[in-house]
């Protein structure tokens, strides 16, 4: 690999340092091996940890009620949840920035650690005010998580298969989702384990898993691609060789495809959040658009649905609470299968293509499936069948929406532009359980009116999508969005005009 360094003067008397490189090429044309099956495992679990988290409050929500545990009133289980996604929200926020700012390896083990602590003491909250502080805190370590995560995951995964591993690991939020399910059903079977003890035990799965994957993160290298725009070319150029190296010996390939294509850039000081929001919806207008429109639709859906999803069980099909996590299952398969089967479509077919139709299709399929429960047409079997159907393509939708965020803005403002749009979502679709509680406590038809306002807001999604979608298949990050720090032919920052976004429109 040759680069080429000069320097060049470049903003108020400074004068960085001007670096051409193909680092960003050569990870792109590496064929598939089992390294990057240790990114997936170790960086994916993020979103199993979530599922996990999310079903087990869920789950053991009736015993924090009971006298024997900590005798929490259900407003007081509520505010636990809130504390849960206010902490997600706070930590992508603050976490982000120090993403951009010191690494992705530095804040993708340091997040880990946070969920670890935070976990393990919500285990041994002794009242209400501890076991809200401490699901604050675990919220923060995943939240934060979401922006360090995505970020290494697409800057290190070749650029031909980036969205069916970007949607199979997001998808996967599903397998925490049903871990905690089968767990729960054990562990909070009072002839088993008594209700006082067992509720704690659900907490030490997530600290197992991720105590785990914080041992195999250690072999996960630093993203070449920020070192490079941070000064720290020649380390990076050390981490892709390793990389090579590493590939070439799991595959038996003598020699790897040259690569294609270089960059020219210079090290640019660090950005705000205020320098962040201005980049997004000035340069990159209707790409902030876009991601605004798919983090808030999937996010009101699926809270208002999955969060839900007991009470519509209990309170219309008489199922027991006991048996709900049985019907969570298929749920949790469907949801699963969704981005893992359809990922594949996003590299081939195109993101435009597959955004718009997960999108729109769910939402039609949801209006029908709230038009058969409205009429009556349904029982808990079929309710749970349809709703697997919605969300096979929900699912999907979902996945890509992050998948989007994380591929569409410049590097240097990555992390920090996934955890805005996670805050974005989380924020729309924060009311969205509430809402459809109110629903639920009404009639059928409150509910089917809510089924068509979810349904409404992902079809709205998928008409974004399928106007202001940039045909981000098999391009290098690179291609799609020029980094802030790419210097022209002269010497001079690059004009930041996203072509996707002029066709697009």
């Amino acid at each position: 690999m040759s680069s080429a360094a000069r320097n060049l003067t470049w903003g108020e008397g400074s004068s960085p340092h001007e670096v051409e490189t193909d680092i960003p090429a050569r990870i792109d044309r590496l064929p598939w091996a089992p390294w990057h099956w240790l990114i997936i495992v170790s960086l994916g679990i993020t979103w199993i940890l979530d599922g996990l988290e999310v079903n087990i409050v869920g789950a053991i929500a009736g015993v924090l009620g009971e006298k024997g545990t900590l005798h929490l009133s259900s407003p007081q289980i509520g505010f636990a949840a809130t504390s849960y996604l206010i902490g997600a929200v706070c930590g992508a926020l603050f976490f982000s920035y120090l993403t951009d700012r010191f690494g992705r390896k530095n804040l993708f083990m340091i997040t880990l650690l946070v969920y670890l602590i935070a976990t393990v003491l919500t285990a041994f909250s002794w009242n209400f005010v501890t076991f809200a502080l401490f699901r604050f805190f675990t919220g923060a370590g995943i939240g934060g998580e979401y922006s360090a995560i995505n970020s290494a995951i697409d800057e290190l995964i070749p650029a031909r298969v980036r969205g069916r591993v970007d949607l199979a690991i997001n998808g996967s939020w599903w397998v925490g989702t049903a871990v905690g399910a089968l767990a729960t059903l054990v562990l909070l079977d009072p002839h088993l384990i008594s209700h006082s003890i067992g509720w704690r035990l659900c907490f030490g799965i997530g600290a197992v898993l991720g105590l785990a994957v914080l041992l195999v993160r250690r072999f996960v290298p630093e993203s070449p691609r920020w070192l490079m725009t941070h000064g720290r070319v020649d380390e990076a150029n050390e981490i892709v060789e390793m990389i090579e190296a590493k590939v070439k010996d799991e595959t038996g390939l003598r020699r790897l495809a040259p690569p294609e294509g270089s960059v020219r850039i210079v090290q640019r000081p660090p950005m705000g959040f205020i320098t962040v929001g201005r980049v997004l919806f000035t340069q990159y207008t209707t790409r902030s658009i876009l991601g605004a429109m798919l983090m808030s639709t999937q996010a009101f859906l699926y809270n208002a649905i999955f969060f839900t999803y007991a009470l519509v069980l209990t309170k219309f099909y008489k199922v027991p609470d006991s048996s709900v996590g049985l019907y969570i299952l298929p749920f949790a398969v469907g949801n699963f299968f969704g981005p893992l089967l359809l990922g594949p479509l996003f590299d081939t077919i195109g993101r435009r293509v597959m955004i718009s139709a997960t999108y729109i299709t769910s939402g039609i399929l949801l209006i029908v499936t709230g038009y058969f429960f409205y009429m009556g047409a349904l029982n808990a079997v079929t309710q749970t069948i349809c709703w697997s159907v919605v969300f096979f393509f929900a699912s999907a939708g979902a996945s890509s929406g992050y998948l989007t965020v994380s591929e569409i803005f410049p590097l240097e403002i990555r992390a920090m532009a996934i955890a805005l749009f996670y805050a974005l979502g989380t924020g729309a679709g924060a009311f969205a359980p509430w809402l459809f509680g109110k629903l639920i406590e009404n009639s059928a038809r409150s509910v089917f009116e809510g089924d068509l306002l979810g349904a409404g807001l992902m079809i709205l999604g998928g008409l974004t999508a399928a106007v202001f979608a940039v045909a981000a298949e098999r391009k290098s990050l690179e291609a799609i969005a020029r980094p802030l720090s790419a210097v022209d032919s002269s010497g001079r920052l690059a004009p930041q005009v996203p072509r996707a976004d002029a066709a697009s429109a």
